[in-house]
């Protein structure tokens, strides 16, 4: 019976430790991303010149770090007047989706800065009774918060699958829209100009 019980602790304790190491790679990485993000935002906004492929990079990028926001949704404005709006925003929600990891993992890894814990502690409780709901929402509407729920859901082990679709598909409504806008913004600039 001890050899069982001691077999059973030196088990709890290997998993502790390789979810330590885990932690630890998850914030290692949201923190070169954001590093790498800082470093060549100057660049950002060209890569939206190459298209779809651009449009994906910039989105990727903007959404990816937690320290400064980059002009994703500018570039998303702007290439949905110069290419097919749909398509854009579909791009850009792939894009936008995937640069979210950063938040969920910083969640994840449980060393979430956070400087504002009372909205940290009432956005946890919105995921804690509806985490698709509050994904969705907050992933629609343009503003600050969704890093914040994104960094609660990986705090809450919320399921990664579902995060990023609920994040994808409000993200992708978002992107959408944004394009659709500079799509018609052209067109309604064009019937003064002509």
């Amino acid at each position: 019976m001890a050899e069982v019980q001691a077999e059973s602790l030196a088990q709890d304790r290997a998993q502790r430790v390789r979810m330590v190491v885990l932690r630890i790679f998850a914030l290692l990485i949201v923190l070169a991303v954001t590093g790498l993000i800082v470093y060549f935002r100057d660049r950002l906004e060209q890569f939206a010149a190459y298209g779809y492929p651009g449009v994906f990079l910039v989105s990727l990028a903007g959404n990816a770090t937690l320290v400064l926001p980059a002009p994703s949704l500018a570039a998303v404005f702007a290439m949905g007047a110069v290419l097919k709006p749909v398509l854009v925003g579909l791009v850009a929600g792939v894009g936008t989706t995937l640069g979210e990891l950063t938040g969920y993992l910083a969640g994840f890894s449980g060393r979430a800065l956070v400087e504002n814990r009372a909205r940290y502690e009432q956005i946890t409780a919105w995921m804690r009774r509806n985490g698709a709901l509050t994904i969705l929402v907050l992933s629609f509407i343009p503003n600050p918060l969704f890093d914040i729920a994104g960094m609660a859901a990986g705090a809450l082990k919320y399921p990664l699958w579902k995060f990023l679709l609920f994040c994808w598909v409000g993200k992708t409504m978002k992107t959408t829209l944004f394009a659709l806008a500079g799509a018609q913004s052209v067109k309604f600039i064009e019937r003064f100009l002509y």
